[in-house]
């Protein structure tokens, strides 16, 4: 008996020192940018050495538990969040400088594209606002140390992402796959987000199954649970008086259900953390450090019931070192796959990724690549991933149709007013039908009603798989009004001119900026309307030309640029041997240059068309005048064969990302003549402005007052104004 007692003694603690502590499982909840506050918690934790030995989440909180188990220092995700550009996540495009020339030219007609296409079975609509292309770049980079762990039990900390099936709203719960795509999947708000389709399952947002994985983390084998509950509280009926705050709580109505299940399985051992973050919403992601500190207040809070998970300096040095992944090397690439539900050949888009097989991923110029065939309108996210293959790895290039695709439609509205009675308004819209055949033809017919109609109609046939080589063919109907002037300056004659063409192009890429087009056009311009003297002895005037354009554009936005340049010229000539009535020879040319330092920014333009030789004719006419071109003369009342105009404005941003505004002045000066040769500084026009604006996406609203060198001002409303415009 004695011996079986000693034996007991020595056996027990034993057991006891190689018995394992117990798994701490955290369980994250979503709730937006509110989900910063979790990264407060993971500090919070450290400081205390509690370590985290499971990890699950849902939303906001997915992303926060994945870039964490991933080894991503505490440090490094405080850091990648209060720099991060979370505008950008809530946008698709990837910004004009991924899009060729051609589709520049005409985004300023269009810049609504609201996701609608348009098939023999009617209208179709976007799965949601956001198809979450920018946020997979975003993610992909976040992830990028853990490129290619596929299960997820093999990062430094086991992890799961909580999605929900939005055909029968269950629960998934996401342990393996593309980690950037298990995040993009648990955060795909509904009607925000389009949702992901893995597995054969479209999935949105976690939280509406379950906001706080308490359930997921258990069955991950965690012995105690840290909740940490971000999940907003009921309004009470004295906040219910708007239809935004009804909504609110409606969604908030579903998390809050599903988090009290959550709740209700915690036990004694388990610990609950709330972080105080009353008077902060879903959308504060600018109050990144106040949500990390609130977090961590509130963890450092409960530090009484956390400190009996706290490792001695040893074991916490071990568990630090078991945790830390380091960052990923550049893989060196076996193969490149496309795969996706492309209508087009996969050569379309294997010509467009530079990465070459055994060379090191390149992911700037990859991604770079991606935008690009992002930016052709035709798919609805273009990703990546990387597959593990011996030493090296597999690049797997994914595309997503877009839903409501091939054909699509794009809306425009341009408003200019002068609080008098010069008022012009035109509203278009253009369907675009793409992916006509193998090397991605599209037929494009645009719209326009108001003030200056018109309608064309144009094909653009790709030589090859890459775009570097195209054809145009186009049809066009248009009306214009002029204004003519005799050799003192009055005017004397209002003419309302319409065109009737037929154009055909041969073009060419030079990479995403670059173009260089030779085209013919033929037609005829027929004079409607002529008061005041007779400038003309017939009704039609045939046409007929040839022209070579090239162009550079890399401006961030036509309308309000803050980077990048224009750079245009054209030269265009009108022979009897080409059917033309006139024979002349015009050349013109535009130029946009930028600068940004901070919110402040400088524009600066300069435009001039001359005819070199012959005349051109009233039909041919330039026109000065209206907004920004200069502002205190009214539209067309500065007219002739040959124009000059230059102008510089200075603009000063204010607000923040979601409602900026805008104040600036601007100087312009010009004139039009006869012929440049009799232009002289005299003649000069000056034009100063102040206008302030609000950036919609219809382009600024702006409200403008100008004032000229002959005593006179002038004021303006004005949606939609181009740069570009005068050029295009």
């Amino acid at each position: 008996m004695p011996i079986l007692l000693i034996l007991l003694l020595l056996i027990c603690p034993l057991r006891l020192l190689g018995s394992e502590r117990p798994v701490v499982g955290l369980a994250l909840s979503g709730g937006g940018a509110k989900g910063m506050a979790h990264v407060g918690v993971l500090r919070a934790l450290e400081e205390m050495h509690v370590p985290v030995d499971v990890i699950a989440g849902t939303s906001a909180g997915a992303a926060v538990a994945a870039l964490y188990a991933s080894g991503m220092p505490v440090e490094e995700i405080e850091q990648r969040f209060i720099e991060m550009d979370w505008v950008s996540s809530f946008r698709d495009d990837p910004g004009r400088a991924y899009k060729p020339v051609r589709r520049k030219s005409m985004d300023w007609l269009y810049p609504v594209t609201p996701g609608i296409g348009v098939s023999a079975s009617g209208i179709k609509l976007g799965g949601g606002l956001v198809s979450g292309q920018n946020l997979g770049f975003i993610l992909n980079e976040l992830t990028r140390r853990a490129g290619l762990v596929k299960d997820f039990d093999d990062l430094p900390i086991p992890f799961r992402a909580v999605a929900t099936d939005l055909e029968t709203g269950e629960q998934v719960v996401i342990g393996e796959g593309s980690l950037a795509e298990a995040i993009r999947a648990s955060m795909s708000i509904p009607g925000v987000y389009a949702p992901v389709s893995m597995d054969g399952r479209l999935l949105v947002d976690g939280g509406v199954a379950n906001n706080l994985p308490v359930s997921v983390v258990r069955n991950m084998g965690a012995d105690v649970v840290i909740a940490v509950d971000i999940t907003d509280p009921l309004m009470d009926k004295d906040e219910l008086q708007q239809a935004l705050s009804v909504v609110g709580q409606l969604t908030t109505m579903l998390t809050r259900r599903n988090t009290e299940v959550q709740l209700a399985m915690l036990t004694e051992r388990d610990i609950i953390l709330r972080p105080d973050l009353d008077g902060l919403g879903s959308a504060d992601f600018h109050q990144a450090p106040v949500l990390f500190e609130l977090g961590a207040t509130e963890a450092r809070n409960e530090a009484v019931q956390l400190n009996h998970l706290a490792l001695d300096e040893a074991e916490w040095s071990r568990w630090i070192a078991r945790r830390t992944m380091p960052e990923a090397e550049q893989q060196r690439i076996s193969g490149i796959r496309i795969s996706g539900d492309s209508r087009l050949s996969p050569e379309f888009l294997r010509s467009r990724i530079r990465q070459s097989v055994g060379e090191p991923l390149d992911i700037d110029i990859l991604e770079e690549d991606l935008k690009r065939i992002y930016g052709l309108g035709y798919y609805e996210t273009a990703s990546y991933s990387l597959r593990p293959d011996g030493d090296a790895a597999l690049l797997d290039i994914q595309v997503r149709q877009k839903s409501w695709g091939p054909n699509y439609l794009a809306f425009g509205l341009a408003y200019e007013g002068n609080f008098n009675s010069d008022t012009r308004f035109n509203v278009a819209s253009a369907l675009r039908m793409t992916e006509l055949n193998n090397l991605g033809a599209e037929w494009t017919t645009g719209l326009q009603l108001g003030t200056h109609p018109w309608i064309r109609s144009q094909w653009f046939q790709p030589v090859s798989y890459g775009f570097e080589r195209f054809l145009l063919a186009g049809v066009e109907y248009r009306e214009e009004s002029f204004s003519a002037f005799d050799n003192a300056g009055e005017r004397i004659a209002e003419v309302d001119v319409s065109y009737r063409q037929a154009d055909l192009a041969v073009g060419f890429d030079m990479g995403v900026n670059n173009e260089v087009r030779f085209g013919y056009r033929r037609g005829y311009a027929r004079i409607d309307e002529a008061l005041g003297a007779s400038l003309i002895d017939r009704d039609a005037i045939d046409r007929g030309g040839l022209s070579l354009q090239l162009v550079h554009d890399s401006l961030d936005s036509p309308f309000l640029p803050r980077d990048g340049y224009f750079a245009g010229l054209r030269l265009e000539a009108e022979r009897p041997e080409l059917r033309a009535d006139r024979n002349y020879d015009r050349v013109t040319t535009l130029l946009i240059g930028t600068g940004q330092w901070q919110r402040t920014g400088v524009v600066g333009l300069f435009y001039a068309s001359s005819v070199t030789h012959g005349e051109a004719g009233i039909e041919n006419a330039r026109q000065l005048g209206g907004f920004r071109q200069l502002s205190a003369y009214s539209t067309g009342e500065v007219a002739g064969e040959d124009a000059l105009l230059a102008s510089v404005m200075g603009i000063q941003e204010f607000g923040g990302p979601y409602l900026p505004w805008f104040m600036g002045a601007g100087f312009e000066t010009g004139n039009a003549w006869h012929s440049l040769g009799d232009a002289n500084w005299n003649d000069l026009l000056r034009s100063w402005s102040l206008f302030t604006g609000v950036d919609t996406f219809l382009g600024p609203i702006q409200l403008a007052a100008a004032y000229n060198n002959e005593a006179e001002w002038g004021a303006y409303l004005n949606i939609g104004f181009s740069f570009t415009r005068l050029f295009n």
